[in-house]
C-alpha cells in the first residue's frame, strides 16, 4: 500500500468532531435567506442606535426639536422620511423610537426565555406533583388579561418607568415558552442518551440543563424570535393607552399609531416608521426560521 493511500485514512482518524455550535454555525451559513435577514436586522438596529448620533453630529437633526413653522413636509434633501405637524425629523423620531422598540423587544423577550425555560424545563423533568403545581400556576397566571395585569401592576406601583414596563412585558409572555419547553422535555426526558447519563451518575441538573434543554434550542429559537415583535406590537398598544413610552419620547408603535391619523392627509408620517418595523418583523420571522433549520438536532442529516 501506498504512502498517500496509507496518510489518508490516518487523516481522517484525526479530524476533531464539531460542536453543535459549530455544526450549526455551518449549516445556519447555507440558508442565505436566514444570513441575509440576520444582516437586515443588524443594520437596521445599528441604523436605529448610531444614526441619531450622526444626525446629530453631521446636520444637527433630533428627534425632539420643533420647529411649528415648517410643519407637516413631504420628504425632501433636508428631511429624508419628511416631518411631523410639529416640524419634527421623522427620520430621526424613527431612528430613536427603533431604539426603543428594539430594546424592549430584547429585553421581554430574554426576561421570558430565561423563566419559561427554567419553569417550563424544571416542571416537565421533575414530573409528579411538582410538575402538576407548577403548571396549574401558569394556568391560572393564563387567566389574567395581559394588558389589565400590566395596567394593574402599574397603576400600584404608580410608575411610568420603562425598566418597569420591560420587566412586566417579559413576566407575561414566559407563559407560552414554559409550556412549549416542558412539551418538549417530557418527549425527551427518556432518551437512551439521558438514561446513559444517569447509568454514568451524572445529576440531574446536568442531565436537564447540558443535555435536554440543548436538543429543545429549535422551538425556543423560534419562540423567541416570534416573540420580539409580538412584544413590540404589545409595548405600542401599552403606550397608545399612556402607560407605556411617554411624548417627547417615542416607539415605531406610537410612531405608527399617530401616522395612521394623519395617513389621508400626511402618509409619509405613517410611511417611514411602518416600513422600518415591517422589515424588522419580517427579517425576525426568516432568521427565526434558520435559526430552526440550523438548531434542531433532528434535522441534521449532513
Amino acid at each position: 500500500m501506498s504512502q498517500t493511500q496509507e496518510s489518508a485514512p490516518r487523516a481522517s482518524q484525526h479530524q476533531k468532531p464539531k460542536s453543535l455550535w459549530a455544526d450549526a454555525w455551518r449549516r445556519l451559513k447555507k440558508n442565505r435567506m436566514a444570513v441575509s435577514c440576520g444582516l437586515l436586522f443588524f443594520a437596521i438596529a445599528f441604523f436605529c442606535f448610531v444614526g441619531p448620533l450622526i444626525a446629530k453630529l453631521l446636520v444637527g437633526l433630533d428627534g425632539t426639536s420643533q420647529n411649528p413653522a415648517l410643519g407637516a413636509t413631504a420628504p425632501s434633501w433636508s428631511h429624508w422620511m419628511g416631518t411631523d405637524s410639529l416640524g419634527r425629523d421623522m427620520m430621526v423620531r424613527t431612528m430613536q423610537g427603533g431604539q426603543i422598540a428594539i430594546t424592549v423587544g430584547l429585553v421581554a423577550t430574554a426576561t421570558a426565555l430565561i423563566i419559561g425555560v427554567a419553569w417550563g424545563a424544571t416542571a416537565a423533568y421533575v414530573g409528579g406533583r411538582t410538575d402538576e403545581i407548577m403548571m396549574r400556576i401558569v394556568d391560572v397566571m393564563y387567566a389574567f388579561p395581559n394588558v389589565v395585569f400590566v395596567i394593574v401592576i402599574m397603576a400600584v406601583l404608580d410608575t411610568q418607568s420603562l425598566v418597569v414596563l420591560f420587566a412586566l412585558l417579559g413576566a407575561i409572555t414566559w407563559l407560552n415558552m414554559a409550556r412549549i419547553v416542558r412539551g418538549q422535555v417530557m418527549s425527551l426526558r427518556n432518551q437512551e442518551f439521558v438514561e446513559a447519563a444517569r447509568a454514568i451518575g451524572v445529576s440531574n441538573a446536568n442531565i436537564l440543563f447540558r443535555h435536554i434543554v440543548p436538543n429543545t434550542a429549535g422551538p425556543i429559537i423560534v419562540y423567541a424570535t416570534l416573540s420580539i415583535p409580538t412584544v413590540m406590537l404589545l409595548e405600542a398598544f401599552l403606550s397608545f393607552l399612556g402607560l407605556g413610552v411617554q411624548a417627547p419620547q417615542a416607539s415605531w408603535g406610537t410612531l405608527v399609531t399617530e401616522g395612521a391619523d394623519m395617513i389621508a392627509v400626511y402618509p409619509w408620517i405613517l410611511v417611514g416608521p411602518g416600513l422600518v418595523m415591517g422589515l424588522t418583523i419580517f427579517a425576525l420571522n426568516f432568521l427565526g426560521d434558520g435559526l430552526r433549520d440550523a438548531l434542531d438536532p433532528q434535522t441534521r442529516k449532513d
